[in-house]
């Protein structure tokens, strides 16, 4: 069955650093088909998009994360990463990756869609990785 493992979350003091990591299996096609995202949810509140990337590398970051978040995809390793620095408070959550199956690619719009929408639509969740950080 597919499966999406997160890790790498845990507890930082504000203005430090993660890496997460997602690594995928079982999936019905090779993953460099596959558009995948990172997702967190913070105590209280509703799941919100973080950062998106397409097959073809696109990415898409929601305004509260650029430039201190990174997404990237390795896929000789099945495996997404969110590189996170300059940690604050507010970035406390549940981090949850997804995969959607895209043979034909996000189009500029699908990819902010798929932000903004919290990725409503896409295929595979994994159970996600707590991140904390305290001021």
């Amino acid at each position: 069955q597919v499966q999406l493992v997160e890790s790498g979350g845990g507890s930082v003091q504000a203005e430090g650093s993660l890496r997460l990591s997602c690594v995928s299996s079982g999936l019905d096609f090779i993953y460099s088909e596959y558009c995948m995202g990172w997702f967190r949810q913070a105590p209280g509140k509703e799941r919100e998009g973080v950062a998106l990337i397409t097959k073809s590398g696109v990415t898409n970051y929601v305004d509260s994360v650029k430039h201190r978040f990174s997404i990237s995809r390795d896929n000789a390793k099945n495996t997404l990463y969110l590189h996170m620095k300059n940690l604050k408070p507010e970035d406390t959550a549940e981090y949850y990756c997804a995969a959607e199956y895209c043979p034909n690619d996000y189009s500029p719009l699908l990819l902010r869609v798929r932000l903004s929408s919290a990725g409503r639509g896409m295929q595979y969740w994994g159970k996600g990785t707590l991140v904390t950080i305290s001021s």
